[in-house]
C-alpha cells in the first residue's frame, strides 16, 4: 500500500532545464509543485473533508443531547439505527478517510517533492561555472541546496495539513452555528476578524526574521565547513583558538537572529490566548443566553462549548503551522539565492559539439581581468600547432593559469577569443570541449571516494585492466596495492578521504595522472603536473608524462623548468604579454627572461617571484 502512494509521482521526471528559474518565491513555488498538481488538488479535497468530518461529529454530538430528553427507550425506537450508522461512521468511514489524507500527504506528496525539489536545485548548481562556485562558501551553497527544498515540503504540507483544513473547519463552524441560532455565529466571525489581523502582523515580521535567522544559519555553516576542510592548514598554524572565534561570531549572530524570531513566536501565543478566551466566553454567553430565551436548545449549547473548546486547542495549532509555513518560505527566498540564480556562463543558442580534427590552438588578442581592469591577460596572441608541445613560463600572476582557464572556458574572455580547430570556443558546447581537453594541475584534490572511481572518472567506461595499466603508468600501482582504509577496504577500493587527505601530495598527483592518462585526451594542459613529486619519482614519471604527450597539442605550466626544457617551445608569459618564445636553446642564448629564469633556479625551481634588475619581490597574485 505504501508503495502505491509513494510510487505515484517520479520524482525525477524530465524537464527542461532552464537557464534563468524564476527568482520569485511563489512563481518558484508553482514551477517546481507542477509535477504534483493532481496530487496537491486531491490533498486539498481530502482536507476539507476531513474537516466537513469533524464539524459533523459536533453537530451530531449536539443533536445527542436534544434526543436523550426523550428518554432511553424512545431514543432506541426512534434513533437507534441512526446511531448505530453514526458508530459505524466513526470506525469506519472517519479512519478511513483520515488514513487516505494522510497517505496522500505523507507518502505520495512529501518524500517525492522534497525529492524532486533537491535534485532540481542541484542539477542547476552544478551547472553554474567555476567562478561562481569560488565566489562563495561551498558550505553555504550545500547549506542552502539541502534546507531549501525541505523547508518548500514543509510549506506544502502546512498548506494542506493546516490551512485548508482550518479555512473549512471555521466556515462549517460558522454554518453549524448559524442554524441553530443565526446570531451565534456573529462572535464567531468576530473572532475570526481579530485572529486574521493577529495572523498578519505575525506574517509581516515572521518572514523577514525567518529570512534573516537563515541568511545567519547559512553563513555559520559556511564557516564550520570552511575550518574542518581546512583542517591541516588550522593544525599547522596552531589556530585553534582563531578559527574557534571566527565560528562562535557566527553562532553568536545565529543565536541573536534565532532569538528576535522567538519573540515574534512568544507575543502571538500571548495574544492569541486572550483572543481565545473572549471567543469561549462570547460564543457560550450568547447560547446560554439563547437558551434562556428558549430560542435554542441544550443540544445547541453544547455543540457551540465543543466548538469553542475545539476552536481554542485548533486555533494554537493553526498559528504554529501558519508561522511555520511563513517561516519556511522565508527560508526559501534566502536559499533562492543560490538555488535560483542564473546561469551566467552558457552555451551559445544552437551551440554544436567542438569536432576536433588536429588540434591546432590559436589565441586571438585575448584579453581577461577578472572585471578589475588589470592583471590577468592583455591582448595576447599566440598560435600553437597540432601536436606541438609548449611551456608557458613566468612569474606568479603573470597570467599563465588564467590562460588555462579561459582555454577550458571556466570564464569567458573579457576581448579576443580561443580558437580550435577553426571553432571558437564560445561557439561550442562546454562539455565538448572539457572531453577534449585532459588537464593535470598542481593541487590535484580528488574525490571523497574510493581510489578505483577516482581513475576511472577520466573515463567511465574503461576496462579494469585500462585502469590498472593507467595507474603503472602513472608509477602509482605499487603504493596504491598497499593501501588500507579504516573501513578494511583495499588497493583500488580504499577510499582517499575528502580532496584525497588520507594520501600524500605525491600519490594524489600520481592518481590525477592516471586519471589523464585513462582519458587520453588530444589536448593536454600540465599545470605545474610534477610539483607534488619528489625527485626520484618524477624522475620515474618524466617519461611517462613524454609518452602521455606523443601525439597529442600540449601545453605544460611549470616552474621547474627542467620539466619543460625538452618542449617545443618555451613561451614567457610577462604582465599579460607575450615576452619571449622559441626553443629551450634559442631563449638561453637571447639571455632574456627565460635565461635568467635558468640561471637563477634553485634544484630545478623558477623563482619567478625574484625582480631581475633589483632582487625586489613581485607580490603580486593571480586572482584565479
Amino acid at each position: 500500500m505504501f508503495r502505491f502512494f509513494e510510487t505515484a509521482v517520479d520524482p525525477y521526471t524530465p524537464h527542461a532545464a532552464s537557464d534563468r528559474p524564476p527568482s520569485g518565491l511563489w512563481p518558484w513555488l508553482i514551477e517546481h509543485s507542477r509535477p504534483y498538481k493532481r496530487l496537491l488538488w486531491i490533498a486539498g479535497i481530502l482536507s476539507v473533508l476531513v474537516a466537513g468530518v469533524e464539524i459533523a461529529l459536533i453537530w451530531a454530538m449536539g443533536w445527542v443531547v436534544d434526543i436523550l430528553a426523550a428518554g432511553p427507550e424512545a431514543v432506541w425506537r426512534d434513533h437507534g439505527t441512526t446511531l448505530l450508522l453514526l458508530g459505524a461512521a466513526l470506525l469506519v468511514v472517519r479512519p478511513l478517510l483520515q488514513a487516505l489524507d494522510v497517505l496522500v500527504l505523507n507518502n505520495a506528496i512529501l518524500p517525492g517533492f522534497v525529492s524532486h525539489v533537491r535534485w532540481r536545485s542541484h542539477r542547476h548548481v552544478l551547472r553554474q561555472s567555476v567562478g561562481w562556485f569560488e565566489d562563495d562558501f561551498a558550505g553555504r551553497i550545500a547549506n542552502r541546496v539541502m534546507q531549501t527544498p525541505s523547508a518548500a515540503g514543509e510549506a506544502v504540507f502546512q498548506i494542506f495539513d493546516a490551512l485548508a483544513f482550518a479555512l473549512a473547519y471555521v466556515a462549517g463552524a460558522a454554518v453549524l452555528l448559524g442554524q441553530s441560532e443565526p446570531f451565534l455565529a456573529l462572535p464567531l466571525l468576530a473572532w475570526f476578524g481579530l485572529y486574521l489581523g493577529l495572523m498578519s502582523w505575525t506574517i509581516r515580521r515572521i518572514g523577514p526574521a525567518s529570512k534573516r535567522a537563515s541568511d545567519a544559519r547559512s553563513a555559520l555553516t559556511g564557516r564550520i565547513v570552511d575550518s574542518y576542510t581546512n583542517i591541516h592548514a588550522v593544525k599547522m598554524f596552531a589556530h585553534h583558538d582563531r578559527e574557534e572565534a571566527y565560528g562562535t561570531e557566527a553562532i553568536e549572530r545565529t543565536r541573536e537572529s534565532f532569538a528576535a524570531e522567538m519573540r515574534l513566536y512568544t507575543l502571538m501565543d500571548v495574544m492569541l490566548t486572550g483572543l481565545n478566551g473572549l471567543l469561549i466566553v462570547s460564543v457560550t454567553g450568547m447560547a446560554l443566553w439563547f437558551w434562556g430565551l428558549g430560542t435554542a436548545t441544550v443540544g445547541a449549547v453544547a455543540a457551540a462549548v465543543a466548538l469553542c473548546l475545539r476552536l481554542n486547542a485548533m486555533t494554537g495549532w493553526i498559528m504554529w503551522a501558519l508561522t511555520t509555513f511563513f517561516q519556511q518560505l522565508g527560508i526559501i527566498s534566502e536559499g533562492l539565492e543560490s538555488i535560483a540564480d542564473p546561469i551566467a556562463l552558457t552555451d551559445a543558442p544552437g551551440a554544436a559539439p567542438l569536432t576536433l580534427t588536429e588540434g591546432r590552438i590559436r589565441i586571438e588578442a585575448l584579453s581577461h581581468h577578472y572585471g578589475r581592469g588589470a592583471g590577468g591577460l592583455d591582448r595576447i596572441s599566440l598560435e600553437i600547432a597540432p601536436g606541438e608541445k609548449v611551456g608557458l613560463v613566468g612569474r606568479s600572476g603573470a597570467g599563465k593559469s588564467t590562460l588555462v582557464k579561459l582555454m577550458l572556458r571556466f570564464y569567458d574572455a573579457e576581448a579576443g577569443r580561443i580558437v580550435i580547430d577553426g571553432q571558437d570556443i564560445a561557439g561550442v558546447t562546454q562539455a565538448s570541449l572539457r572531453r577534449q581537453i585532459g588537464v593535470v594541475q598542481q593541487d590535484s584534490s580528488l574525490l571523497h571516494r574510493s581510489i578505483r572511481e577516482n581513475i576511472l572518472y577520466g573515463r567511465p567506461g574503461a576496462s579494469e585492466a585500462e585502469m590498472i595499466a593507467a595507474a603503472k603508468q602513472a608509477q602509482a600501482h605499487d603504493f596504491i596495492s598497499g593501501l588500507v582504509d579504516a573501513g578494511g577496504r583495499r588497493g583500488y577500493d580504499a577510499q582517499v578521504g575528502e580532496r584525497g587527505v588520507k594520501l600524500s601530495g605525491g600519490q594524489r598527483q600520481r592518481i590525477a595522472l592516471a586519471r589523464v592518462i585513462l582519458k587520453d585526451a588530444p589536448i593536454l594542459v600540465l599545470d605545474e603536473a610534477t610539483s607534488a613529486l619528489d625527485s626520484e619519482v618524477e624522475a620515474a614519471i618524466q617519461d611517462t608524462l613524454y609518452r602521455m604527450m606523443e601525439g597529442k597539442t600540449v601545453i605544460a605550466i611549470a616552474h621547474r623548468l627542467s620539466t619543460i626544457a625538452r618542449m617545443d617551445r618555451i613561451v614567457v608569459i610577462e604582465d599579460g604579454h607575450v615576452a619571449e618564445d622559441g626553443p629551450h636553446e634559442k631563449l638561453l642564448a637571447e639571455k632574456g627572461l627565460y635565461a635568467g629564469f635558468w640561471s637563477r633556479q634553485s634544484g630545478g625551481f623558477l623563482d619567478a617571484d625574484r625582480d631581475d634588475a633589483t632582487g625586489r619581490s613581485d607580490i603580486s597574485q593571480e586572482t584565479a
